[in-house]
């Protein structure tokens, strides 16, 4: 049965955000240990500014999460999910 056109939206979006390697890069580095801002820069080579704006989209995506420290903001990946997907993908093109 087809999912209705509203999912179906929703899913393309979704599908979107790893339309960016950026964003992979941020979520690959987040499978490892949760982090911040800073130190997702230094670990893929980015600006604060580029993480910062890259990561605003994959928390409205659910993909990130954030949780504050001190002054520091903490990101992680939502969830399980995440990792399964990237893993799969990475697998497909792999194969």
């Amino acid at each position: 049965m087809m999912p209705d056109e509203e999912l179906l939206y929703d899913l393309a979006d979704l599908f979107k955000v790893f339309g960016d390697t950026t964003r992979i890069k941020i979520l690959y580095a987040l499978m490892t240990k949760d982090r911040c801002v800073a130190d997702l820069a230094e670990e893929i080579g980015a600006t604060q500014s580029a993480v910062s704006h890259q990561l605003r989209t994959l928390k409205q995506s659910r993909l990130v999460r954030a949780k504050r420290d001190g002054k520091n903001v903490i990101y992680s990946l939502s969830d399980d999910h995440v990792h399964t997907m990237l893993a799969q993908g990475m697998t497909h093109i792999c194969e």
